[in-house]
């Protein structure tokens, strides 16, 4: 095979070693942030048999606690922000609210909470429960959840730390406040037991795509994370989700959207192509729907492979079923089909080519109104993110599209975000 066809895979997720050069890796490119997904279950979905995705080592099978990871990466990084994903449904905002603002001093105002509402009713079984709350009705309790966190975040004031060792004055009583938050869901007396970190919360991330998911995003979120393989449904998506928090009485600018692609880089055009298709032959059906009916919470092994893909109500995540069964159809794609897309990369476009070439590819998405920004997806671990670091970031700092240097120490001023905020967002009322 061609000498650097296959760029090289690093194993060894189980050790720091293996994030830690991942986030030097990114900091030397400059880098936002890392982003670490997160289930809480093994994926057991598809044919309620763990079997084949521990023979296949699909997503989910075996992961590390992000917020682990997340403290790992910031001790030997400087400036790269680092993102997880926590469940608004499995925890207590109190003890997520002391995880975050914990993980935001440890790391000196770099990190953010990827807000999720969970997935699948396995994950509901770990935590004692028989089934999975309602997709409706566990927005509903997430927002409170958000609410509920913002508030023992703001417990602190920023100045209430005093740590006057000649009049001996630990904290400053007047400015640190009990929450005595009592509401449907969740109760929290407060105040948390961590004073105003550095950001005074983590940067709020969410990747809504069902109507109350965009509407949760657009009340909350300042950086979302989109997957759409159309470069239509991308445009779309970002203008709805610009005018949902326009409706929200928020700033759109300040409301990011990173839709996710993965790069596949060459020297020339045929060698990135070659990466490609030898990334893409490799694929799995059966990997891909064991990956899909985790997503949807759907079991997927009940249908014929070779028939087109039915239309089904899934509970989990609805508006990624949705754009997979859009395509389908558009392009008369049968389960299996659909299985081994969703092996190459969960529905993500691939922008292959040169370095140039990759860089014209995101400079045409980020001028046609798709993004404010994009999620770098790696094929391999480490060489994809290699690649794109020593050859497409040089490209893209030369056409001034991206930053050659930090100006900031936290997510929030990498970000462009401003003043942290600790309230809700309100729909504006039209007036009848």
């Amino acid at each position: 095979m061609r000498r650097g066809v296959i760029p090289p895979v690093t194993p060894g997720f189980t050790t720091p070693e293996y994030y830690h050069r991942i986030g030097r890796i990114l900091e030397r490119g400059k880098f936002d942030f890392v982003f670490f997904a997160d289930l809480l279950a093994a994926p057991i979905r598809f044919g309620d048999d763990i079997t084949e995705p521990l023979r296949r080592g699909t997503q989910a099978t075996a992961t590390l606690d992000p917020s682990i990871v997340a403290a790992s990466i910031g001790a030997v990084t400087q400036k790269l922000g680092v993102a997880i994903t926590k469940s608004a449904t499995y925890f207590h905002p109190y003890e997520l609210a002391r995880i975050f603002a914990s993980l935001d001093h440890i790391t000196r105002g770099r990190v953010a909470w990827n807000i999720v509402t969970s997935l699948t009713q396995s994950e509901a079984r770990n935590f004692g429960h028989d089934d999975h709350l309602d997709h409706e009705f566990r927005y509903e309790r997430a927002d409170e959840f958000v609410r509920a966190a913002l508030e023992l975040w703001s417990s602190w004031d920023p100045d209430a730390l005093v740590l006057d060792k000649k009049d001996g004055v630990f904290a400053d009583p007047s400015r640190v406040r009990a929450v005595d938050h009592d509401g449907r869901f969740f109760k929290t007396r407060g105040p948390l037991n961590v004073p105003r970190s550095p950001q005074g919360r983590p940067v709020l991330i969410q990747a809504g795509s069902s109507n109350t998911g965009k509407d949760f995003a657009a009340r909350w979120a300042e950086a979302i994370f989109e997957i759409d393989p159309t470069p239509e449904g991308r445009r779309a998506y970002y203008d709805d989700i610009k005018s949902r928090a326009s409706d929200f009485g928020r700033d759109p600018d300040k409301v990011l959207i990173f839709p996710a692609f993965i790069p596949f880089i060459g020297e020339t055009e045929s060698i990135a192509r070659k990466k490609a298709a030898f990334h893409n032959e490799l694929a799995d059906p059966i990997s891909g729907l064991i990956t899909l009916s985790v997503h949807t919470d759907h079991d997927f092994s009940v249908y014929d492979l070779d028939a087109p893909v039915e239309d089904v109500r899934v509970s989990g995540t609805q508006g990624l079923f949705d754009t997979a069964r859009r395509v389908a159809n558009r392009d008369n794609l049968t389960l299996r089909d659909i299985g081994k897309w969703y092996a190459q990369g969960v529905l993500l476009p691939q922008f292959v080519g040169t370095a140039e070439q990759v860089a014209d590819q995101i400079e045409e998405s980020f001028n046609a109104g798709e993004a404010d920004g994009f999620m770098v997806s790696a094929a391999q671990t480490p060489g994809t993110f290699n690649d794109f670091v020593d050859s497409v970031v040089p490209e893209l700092q030369r056409r001034g599209l991206f930053r050659t240097e930090y100006t900031g120490d936290t997510l929030r001023e990498h970000l462009g975000l401003g003043d942290v905020t600790f309230g809700p967002a309100q729909r504006l009322q039209s007036a009848s």
